[in-house]
């Protein structure tokens, strides 16, 4: 699972993600890539799911990359504890992902492996997501 190896801070605010994104919105390793269509956080168990389920897809042939990290600390409180005391303790690790930005990226296998390896991925995602295709590929 993905987690930072170590954090400035061990709690931070949950803040707010932006309507869209300016940095990681092309495709710049692979040749086809999933894409976010719309704002939100995607946990480390999520990007994991994904991983896996299109990992297994693909037959772990070609080279997959990911373009997102989650690096914001997500704080729970236990059950049935009275409000006030405090901020509780983290929990687990979440990505703020924008509108626009690109989470996967695959190369070396074919469009309709791709695609359907995609679109499983996309089925764990929290956020809506659309496949893409590098303008500049052949045959794709």
């Amino acid at each position: 699972m993905l987690l930072p190896k170590r954090t400035k801070w061990r709690k931070t605010m949950k803040g707010r993600v932006a309507d869209k994104t300016y940095r990681g919105a092309e495709i710049a390793f692979g040749t086809f890539a999933l894409k976010a269509m719309e704002s939100g956080r995607i946990s480390n168990k999520q990007i994991e799911a994904a991983r896996v389920a299109f990992t297994r897809f693909m037959k772990r042939e070609g080279k997959v990359w990911i373009r997102i990290f989650p690096d914001k600390p997500i704080t729970r409180k236990p059950l049935e504890v009275r409000m006030g005391k405090g901020k509780g303790n983290p929990e687990g690790w979440e990505a703020m992902v924008e509108a626009g930005r690109i989470l996967f990226e695959v190369d070396g296998v074919s469009r309709e492996v791709a695609m359907e390896a995609m679109m499983l991925a996309a089925h764990k995602m929290s956020v809506k997501t659309k496949f893409i295709t590098r303008r500049d590929a052949v045959g794709a």
